[in-house]
């Protein structure tokens, strides 16, 4: 079996039905309320998906996949000239399964530089519990 390494993968199980997770991921408002300040999120396939952090970061990129309560994929990267992963430059896909009165959270992040891959292990492990 070989190892993908520029591959994050996390699950998590949740308190909370596919639908209100699926809205926290989609919805503008609602994405805030887990991370970032802002959020301009299109949720269509080719649809913009953008969020700026407190200290004046920004991430950008585009929806690949929308299924309704199941799945979301977007590109990802920083929106900074000096950054390694710029918009559009690596794609988080996350999936949603029902478990009992939860869903099951499944992200992989795929496409990050070594020297990307802490960092961003390190945030998503931050933000997922929220």
């Amino acid at each position: 079996m070989s190892i993908d390494l520029d591959v994050i993968e996390r699950v998590i199980d949740i308190a909370a039905s596919p639908e209100t997770v699926f809205a926290l991921l989609t919805d503008p408002e609602q994405y805030v309320r887990w991370k970032g300040q802002t959020a301009r999120l299109d949720v269509q396939p080719r649809g913009v998906f953008e969020v700026g952090f407190a200290d004046g970061a920004q991430v950008r990129g585009e929806y690949v996949e929308v299924v309704p309560n199941r799945r979301v994929v977007f590109t990802w990267g920083w929106d900074s000239p000096d950054a390694v992963v710029r918009p559009g430059g690596s794609t988080v896909e996350i999936d949603l399964e029902p478990r009992g009165n939860g869903t099951r959270l499944r992200l992989v992040h795929r496409g990050l530089p070594a020297t990307e891959r802490a960092s961003h292990t390190e945030g998503w492990d931050h933000f997922l519990p929220r």
